[in-house]
């Protein structure tokens, strides 16, 4: 599968194309700007872009209003087929957010149902009963996704729902030629329904994408509890998309206050198991910091990239990523571990690779029977002689390659 060597690149349109955040109703182009930074992300090394809500929505684009239409605060249908053309000239594949969970009050559906109530031959779609009332005064109850009642949770269990979701998969593949979907709430999906789209999507598209995802900044327990060799880790072989941070939680330049820990950060997401996602503007270390009542601050517009030596660093790393068969698809497994530093083994069946990451400000030197032998440290290309110990520079990146 192509998505476990890639370096995922993900974009929220409606922040980073300057949209308002309510649905004026006024068409504008705005998604092409995707476009123009196809250049920028073929330079960075990203080989494929992860796509928050880009449909009819009310507001943020996970309360959907028409799953088959761009959001017009983006654009139309065929600015977007263009951006995904720029794209793939670039060798960048696209992968969109797949929200099936719930749509928003707006949905031509339960517009339907408010509209008709018991005659209205949408009423299955959703879990509603009419011997309640909402929040809104709609005349019954429905379910709402964990208690967000602007998100009308679906029925997924509905044949004619997912018959109708799996036909909108078709649209995005057959207008756009998207290569992939994550999949948002993926928790909260139907089993058989997620089953069902994993056998349409690969009759249409025999190498698209499912992806689940994970925060996955905790570090070596957890790293060895979900990707370790035992039979009891409960990610064993299987590859979830990693990020530091995204458009849900405030940046890592915000929660870290020793700036020093960011490279080590992006040291272990590009080594750890798993498909790491860059957040937009993160690898020049853009601040934001999630408000309590809106995501505003995380989800901001540039008018252009501002790359620096943090994504001079970066850029490095996806590059070592890309070409590494062990770092893509080996096995996890402990060497080295103390309160700041951490050296794992990344290991296949073609090559074998130790990543060590120092996240103090002194010099350490680890000692342990697996550090000798000749290695080749890939970020700075120099031969190392190990004799079983390998000394660590402060806030240190290294990748060893026997």
């Amino acid at each position: 599968m192509w998505a476990y060597n890639s370096v995922f690149y993900q974009i929220y349109p409606i922040g980073f194309c300057g949209a308002p955040y309510a649905n004026d109703g006024i068409c504008v182009s705005r998604i092409l700007k995707i476009g123009e930074w196809a250049d920028y992300l073929k330079e960075l090394g990203v080989d494929a872009i992860l796509l928050n809500p880009i449909f009819d929505s009310d507001n943020h684009g996970y309360d959907t209003r028409d799953f088959r239409t761009i959001d017009c605060r983006l654009g139309t249908n065929k600015d977007f087929a263009d951006v995904c053309r720029t794209l793939h000239e670039h060798g960048i594949r696209i992968v969109l957010d797949g929200v099936f969970n719930h749509v928003g009050r707006g949905f031509w559906a339960f517009r339907d149902v408010q509209e008709k109530k018991w005659d209205s031959p949408y009423k299955d779609w959703f879990h509603i009963s009419f011997d309640g009332n909402s929040c809104y005064d709609d005349g019954f109850w429905y379910e709402g996704w964990e208690g967000h009642y602007e998100l009308v949770k679906l029925n997924l269990q509905n044949s004619t729902v997912t018959d109708y979701l799996l036909d909108c998969v078709r649209g995005w593949i057959e207008e756009f030629d998207i290569d992939g979907l994550r999949l948002d709430v993926a928790y909260s999906l139907d089993h058989n329904f997620m089953r069902s789209l994993r056998h349409f999507t690969t009759e249409l598209k025999p190498d698209f994408a499912l992806i689940g995802e994970v925060n996955m900044f905790e570090i070596a327990h957890s790293l060895h509890r979900q990707y370790g060799p035992d039979p009891w880790c409960i990610y064993r072989g299987k590859h979830l998309m990693n990020f530091v941070d995204n458009h849900d939680v405030t940046r890592l330049a915000s929660i870290l206050t020793n700036k020093e820990h960011i490279r080590p950060a992006y040291g272990l997401l590009m080594g750890m198991p798993g498909i790491p996602c860059l957040y937009y503007g993160s690898e020049w270390g853009e601040e934001g910091t999630k408000a309590p009542d809106n995501d505003y601050a995380l989800r901001p517009c540039f008018d252009a990239p501002k790359p620096n030596d943090l994504t001079e660093f970066i850029e490095k790393l996806i590059a070592i990523r890309q070409l590494s068969d062990g770092l893509c698809n080996g096995g996890y497994r402990n060497v080295v571990l103390t309160n700041h530093q951490l050296i794992f083994e990344r290991a296949s069946e073609k090559e074998r690779i130790l990543v060590a990451i120092n996240a103090s400000g002194d010099h350490y030197t680890a000692y342990h029977g697996d550090l000798n032998g000749t290695v080749t440290e890939l970020l700075s290309g120099n031969v190392v002689t190990l004799t079983g110990q390998f000394d660590m520079a402060p806030y240190s990146v290294n990748y060893l390659k026997f």
